[in-house]
C-alpha cells in the first residue's frame, strides 16, 4: 500500500492532490450500491425510505415518529406516507405515547422484523460479491475504516 501511495504522489504534478476527494469516490459508489439494492427492495415492494425505517425501528424497537425521522434525516412530514403503507401492510404498530397522546411509538412486528431481516441479507449478499473483489487485508480495513467514519457522523 505504501509503494501505491507513494507511486501517485510521484505521478502528481506539483500542487495537485494525490488523490481524488472522498466525496468523489464515495458518491459514485454509494449510487451503484443503491442501484444495486432497487431491484430487491422492488422485490419486496419497499421504497428506499421505507426500507430505511425498518432498519433503524431496529435499534430501538419503540421510538416517536420525531426522533425516527431524526435519526434518518427525514422530514418527519415525508415519513408520514411511509409509515401509513407500513402500517397497512402490518409491518409496523403505531399507538399513542402514554405520556403524550399526541406523540406516536413506533414498533416493528414480526413480520416487519421478518422482511427487514429477509431483505437485508439480500441486499448484503450483493455487497459480499462487491467487497470479495478486494484483497482480503484490503477488504477488512475498507470495512474498519468505514465503520469508523461512520459511527463519528451518526446523528
Amino acid at each position: 500500500m505504501a509503494e501505491n501511495t507513494a507511486a501517485t504522489a510521484a505521478t502528481a504534478t506539483p500542487g495537485s492532490p494525490s488523490r481524488p476527494d472522498l466525496a468523489a469516490m464515495v458518491v459514485p459508489l454509494g449510487r451503484a450500491l443503491m442501484a444495486a439494492e432497487q431491484p430487491v427492495l422492488d422485490a419486496h415492494g419497499l421504497t428506499m425510505w421505507a426500507y430505511t425505517v425498518l432498519l433503524h425501528l431496529d435499534e430501538k424497537p419503540i421510538r416517536t415518529q420525531i426522533a425516527l425521522a431524526e435519526a434518518i434525516r427525514a422530514d418527519k412530514t415525508r415519513i408520514i406516507p411511509v409509515l401509513d403503507d407500513l402500517e397497512a401492510r402490518a409491518l409496523l404498530r403505531r399507538q399513542p405515547d402514554p405520556q403524550d397522546r399526541r406523540a406516536r411509538l413506533l414498533s416493528l412486528t414480526a413480520e416487519g422484523r421478518r422482511l427487514r431481516d429477509t431483505v437485508q441479507s439480500a441486499i448484503q449478499e450483493g455487497e459480499e460479491r462487491l467487497l470479495d473483489e478486494l484483497p482480503a487485508a484490503d477488504r477488512e480495513g475498507f470495512l474498519r475504516g468505514l465503520r469508523a467514519l461512520y459511527e463519528r457522523n451518526r446523528p
